[in-house]
């Protein structure tokens, strides 16, 4: 059974999430979506539901159905996919998660990755990120949950560009390429998306993994800056400016062109999330493992790498392991000598097992 896709819709108060999710529930591309908010504030979706949901889920009229969540979010999940099973609601395809103005996103990621009950039936599509494209400067520079809604984020819509100058958007889209490069900058006016922005980012849920790679995946995203010949790796920074207030927060993506093992290449990764994951910010890949041709996409943010999933076949234009990271003050050499240590050592003992064998 294909796992159903979470979109963490985010972005700091007045950001704008509310109205620009209104509009798109209106759409039909969207409308076989189930919705999740919190109980705090304004929470009308659609000029029909009523102002406070009490328990349980509301069907609005063009099908999509809104739930408001009054605990843990793990718990709203299982009921929606429970009442979805049971035919209580409508058979929706995907989840979109409102945060509030004030949240970190790293937290539920945690929470949702944590009960192994929600993996069976979900997957984390990813994050879409509201800037307000008056404010937004300004709020990353003073608000810690602005920045880090940014920094994480897998999709950024720069919204209420009917409001703001050319050069305030044009500042804001630099500032935010700086910060997260990996990310695709989608100007949005009048609380107007296009639809496809959201089914977009859950392209990697795709059966037959037919769609093309998005930007982070893309080699002209970032520019080589050195070659490790041992391990055919590839050491690239953003190819967009890197200057900016946040000197820091800073990207790179790690290319390789041999298949990589699997125990090792995952030890590095777990003993990184381990000992620097307080400045790990994301971590973003699709990695070719030795043992197997088909390509797996891995995540993690902070101290946590989600479960690895393994699409059928390769996005277009892709057929090697790239490694996406966003980091907060630890530098790539970090990152690459653990890489080096532990891909080098289970290469070492797969020989020296080989070597065994052909003595014995």
């Amino acid at each position: 059974m294909q796992k159903i896709p979470l979109i963490i819709l985010t972005g700091f108060l007045g950001s704008g999430k509310t109205t620009l999710l209104n509009n798109l529930l209106k759409t039909p591309q969207l409308a076989d979506s189930a919705v999740l908010v919190n109980e705090f504030g304004a929470i009308a979706l659609d000029h029909h539901l009523i102002e406070a949901v009490p328990e349980s889920t509301v069907v609005l009229g063009n099908g999509c159905i809104c739930c408001a969540m009054r605990g843990e979010l793990s718990g709203a999940l299982r009921t929606l996919f429970w009442q979805r099973q049971d035919k209580k609601i409508p058979n929706f395809k995907r989840v979109i998660i409102e945060t509030t103005g004030l949240a970190d996103p790293a937290p539920i990621l945690h929470e949702l990755l944590n009960h192994p009950t929600i993996l069976q039936h979900y997957s984390v599509a990813g994050v879409i990120t509201c800037v307000d494209a008056a404010f937004g400067a300004e709020q990353l520079q003073r608000q810690p949950e602005s920045l880090k809604q940014a920094v994480v984020a897998d999709q950024l819509l720069i919204t209420k560009t009917d409001l703001a100058s050319t050069e305030q958007i044009a500042a804001l889209t630099e500032q935010l390429q700086a910060l997260n490069s990996v990310a695709a900058i989608h100007p949005v006016a009048n609380g107007n998306v296009d639809p496809e922005i959201f089914l977009e980012t859950t392209t990697h849920h795709s059966p037959d993994g037919s769609a093309e790679a998005p930007r982070w995946q893309q080699p002209d995203a970032y520019r080589p800056i050195q070659i490790d010949p041992g391990l055919h790796m590839h050491l690239r920074r953003p190819s967009a400016s890197s200057s900016n207030q946040h000197e820091r927060i800073h990207s790179f993506c790690l290319t390789f062109e041999q298949p990589l093992p699997r125990r090792g290449l995952l030890t590095a990764l777990q003993m990184l999330a381990s000992m620097h994951g307080e400045h790990i910010l994301r971590i973003k890949g699709i990695i070719h493992f030795d043992d197997d041709d088909k390509p797996h996409v891995i995540h993690g943010i902070q101290h946590m790498l989600f479960p690895i999933e393994t699409l059928q076949r390769w996005p277009q234009g892709l057929s090697g392991t790239q490694l996406v990271f966003i980091v907060e003050g630890l530098v790539a050499d970090t990152v690459t000598d653990m890489l080096q240590k532990f891909i080098g050592m289970d290469r070492g003992d797969r020989k020296a097992e080989l070597t065994s064998w052909l003595i014995s």
